[in-house]
C-alpha cells in the first residue's frame, strides 16, 4: 500500500500511483471529505460553469462581420442597417 510523511508544514507527497489513479496533476484542488470513521481524498469539484449548457447553441463565427450579418438577420435588418 503507498504511503507518504507529513511535512513540518502539513505537506504530504501522494505517490505517483495514487496521482495517476485519480487523474490528478500539479495545480489540482482536492478534497478532503470525512466519511464515519474514514477520511477520502479525491479530486476538488469546482464550481459548475454556468453557461456550460449554452455551448454549441451559437453557430462559429469567423469574423466581427459575420456576428454583425448574423444579428441583422435575426432582426430583419438590411445591409445599411436600417
Amino acid at each position: 500500500m503507498p504511503s507518504s510523511s507529513v511535512s513540518s508544514k502539513g505537506q504530504v507527497t501522494i505517490p505517483l500511483e495514487i496521482r495517476n489513479r485519480l487523474g490528478i496533476k500539479e495545480g489540482d484542488r482536492l478534497e478532503f471529505v470525512i466519511e464515519g470513521e474514514k477520511t477520502v481524498l479525491r479530486p476538488a469539484r469546482g464550481n459548475p460553469n454556468p453557461f456550460a449548457k449554452y455551448v454549441g447553441a451559437l453557430p462559429h463565427f469567423g469574423s466581427r462581420d459575420a456576428v454583425t450579418k448574423w444579428v441583422r438577420s435575426l432582426r430583419d435588418d438590411d445591409e445599411d442597417g436600417k
